[in-house]
């Protein structure tokens, strides 16, 4: 192996051992704090309107024919992952889930609330009818992608989500408070800058989404990830002083009109 080689492989393999490294010291922090592991009052939880359960069928072979066979069934070829540093990792199932079933549930929720929600799957054998289960595990959707133009599922991939989990999650920011606001009512105009917040969360916590309240923002003032108002047990995995909207001058083109 030469020089340049083994470098590599020796930077990729430190890389590796400091993520897990990072994420148990998170994973640490979340399970000393020891809050209670319920939603709380005053925070966002999932809507049971939307409580589903997502069946699947196994799928014993992967490849660009074999997704096609399966799309132009009505199936999406998808995986089933374990969860490792919050992420996915080991313990690789291939599955395909209902192109129907994925379809509803992104058009009702949404593509980042679809995928910020922990659902039920059934994995059955041989057909989505069945009533031999080969799995039954709580997952959430951690990659989708869509067709660019019309907006069909192509590929999800899970990772299993059981209650002792901790995930990092892209979490959807939900802005309120816009009507009251003293900053947009004197005519300035919100600049938002994000539209998620990446967290770890525990399993049983995930939030579906984060309020950002606008009602106290005046002209010039902004929010940074720090003000957001979260579950103690959720950890923030990016930096407290990074922006996340800021209440702007009024347009040139407003101006001009008036």
């Amino acid at each position: 192996m030469s020089f340049l080689l083994q470098r590599t492989v020796f930077s990729k393999s430190t890389q590796i051992h400091n993520s897990i490294r990072r994420y148990s010291q998170l994973q640490a922090l979340v399970q000393d704090s020891d809050p209670d592991l319920t939603y709380l009052d005053g925070f966002p939880r999932p809507d049971p309107k939307y409580d589903e359960t997502i069946l699947a069928i196994p799928r014993s072979n992967s490849g660009t024919s074999i997704s096609t066979k399966e799309r132009k069934a009505g199936r999406v070829p998808s995986i089933l992952f374990e969860q490792e540093d919050g992420q996915h990792g080991g313990n690789k199932r291939l599955i395909s889930v209902q192109t129907n079933q994925i379809r509803k549930l992104v058009n009702h929720l949404g593509r980042s609330f679809f995928l910020s929600r922990v659902f039920d799957l059934e994995v059955r054998s041989p057909a989505f009818e069945s009533n031999d289960i080969v799995e039954k595990v709580r997952v959430l959707p951690r990659l989708l992608h869509l067709h660019a133009a019309t907006d069909a599922p192509l590929n999800v991939t899970f990772i299993r989500a059981p209650s002792n989990a901790l995930l990092k999650v892209n979490v959807p920011l939900v802005y309120i408070g816009d009507d009251i606001s003293p900053g947009l009512r004197k005519g300035a105009y919100l600049n938002t800058i994000k539209r998620t917040v990446k967290y770890l969360c525990p399993a049983d916590i995930v939030p579906p989404y984060i309020e950002v309240d606008l009602s106290e923002l005046d002209m010039g003032q902004k929010l940074v990830m720090g003000d957001l108002k979260v579950h103690p047990a959720l950890k923030l995995l990016q930096s407290k002083e990074e922006p996340v909207c800021k209440i702007m001058g009024a347009r040139v083109s407003d101006q001009k009109k008036s």
